[in-house]
């Protein structure tokens, strides 16, 4: 009988995956530890392997669709005898498997994804019509295209529908979810970045000479925020059934822009490194964010994150907090304004700094606090600290 292979735990914290892309097909041998399918988690896209040898049967879940931690995704006959399989826990084949697969049999109604049938219920398509649709998923299975497909030559779709990434879905669950379970709040300080900027033109071609690395702006951002969360420890908490977990190391996600979406790597024990340690690693985990090769490592384990949103221009933002954190920063753009000093009017590069934090956790006299810490240490900023 066929062997359930069934989707592992592929990280810390993670609960579901997302199967981005099948690598094999119903009738193809399959080698142990071969890559079966692409995984895209709210943290890292990964390929699985196979857990075992043999003939992959039956594809159980649709690519773009979700499934929770252990649920079967796949069939594979190995010729051993009948039981499950997860990454980390594969019976040994057993005999030779044949490479021809078994027959796939139709099923004897059509099945149907809780996807496909809200969109179907969405469009008031009956299931009789759909009965009618030659379905291009695994298995012969409707998929949410071919649906689309029906609606648009029926003259039934009057705007272009974009099919969703399956990063895209992650961020908007984990979003979604964010946004229904945290009471976010929201604290907004103007600083003065002269100090900053100064030190930062008159040394970043030296810089990278020696050190190898850009020196951004985000670097000095992590080690303020590593500054404010050393004097609020609160703020690099969750929230927890049983009470406020603090978290003892500071290890700070950077949310990065990528042509689907966004990731969040992270530093850590970010507190332990000088200006030059974060600046090499932002370059590191930047490089490999985009490139597509960021591992589960790189993206585990974040207590506090900072978005620059700055960088494609904005000026005030209130962003989402990440799910298992208290807080996150938001870094905008560094602008020239008129501002009074010593009652006269002087021209400063100002920028907003923006925290969202889980109102559960601490209050708004404690964000400003935060806050405060990271402006006096921007300000005085001196020594390439």
């Amino acid at each position: 009988m066929p062997v359930e292979i069934r989707l592992p735990q592929l990280g810390e914290s993670i609960h579901e995956g997302t199967v981005a892309r099948w690598l094999k097909r119903p009738g193809d041998r399959v080698e142990k530890y071969e890559p079966l399918a692409e995984i895209t988690t709210d943290k890292v896209n990964v390929e699985m392997p196979s857990p075992l040898a043999g003939v992959l049967v039956e594809l159980l879940v649709p690519e773009g669709e979700t499934r929770p931690v252990g649920a079967p995704i796949a069939l594979i006959e190995t010729g051993a005898s009948p039981e499950t399989a997860g990454i980390g826990e594969a019976p040994a084949a057993q005999g030779t498997v044949p490479v021809v697969a078994p027959a796939v049999r139709p099923p004897a109604r059509v099945r149907l994804s809780p996807l496909v049938r809200k969109l179907a219920e969405e469009h008031g398509l009956p299931e009789s019509v759909l009965e009618t649709l030659t379905g291009s998923g695994a298995g012969g299975r409707i998929t949410k295209d071919d649906v689309l497909r029906y609606l648009a030559s029926a003259g039934r779709a009057g705007e272009e529908v974009v099919k969703l990434s399956p990063i895209r879905r992650t961020i908007a669950q984990r979003m979604a979810q964010s946004k229904r379970e945290i009471p976010h709040a929201y604290g907004v300080i103007e600083v003065d970045m002269q100090a900053v900027v100064a030190w930062r033109e008159a040394h970043k071609e030296a810089w990278r000479a020696r050190e190898g690395a850009p020196l951004t702006y985000t670097a000095f951002f992590v080690r303020a925020a590593c500054e404010a969360l050393r004097a609020h420890p609160i703020v690099n908490s969750s929230w927890t059934d049983e009470g406020i977990l603090v978290r003892k190391r500071i290890n700070i996600g950077i949310g990065i822009a990528v042509p689907d979406g966004l990731v969040v790597p992270v530093i850590r024990h970010a507190d332990q490194l000088s200006l030059a340690g974060v600046a090499r690693a932002l370059d590191d985990l930047t490089a490999r964010a985009r490139a597509g090769r960021l591992g589960l490592d790189d993206i585990q384990g974040g207590t506090f994150t900072i978005t620059n949103p700055g960088v494609f221009g904005s000026i005030w933002s209130m962003p989402i907090i990440l799910p298992g954190q208290a807080a996150i920063l938001a870094t905008d753009a560094i602008i020239k304004r008129a501002v009074v000093r010593d009652d006269a009017i002087a021209i400063r590069p100002i920028m907003h700094l923006g925290l969202s934090f889980d109102h559960r956790i601490f209050d708004g006299a404690t964000a400003m606090q935060f806050l405060n810490v990271m402006k006096a240490w921007f300000e005085d900023y001196r020594d390439g600290r």
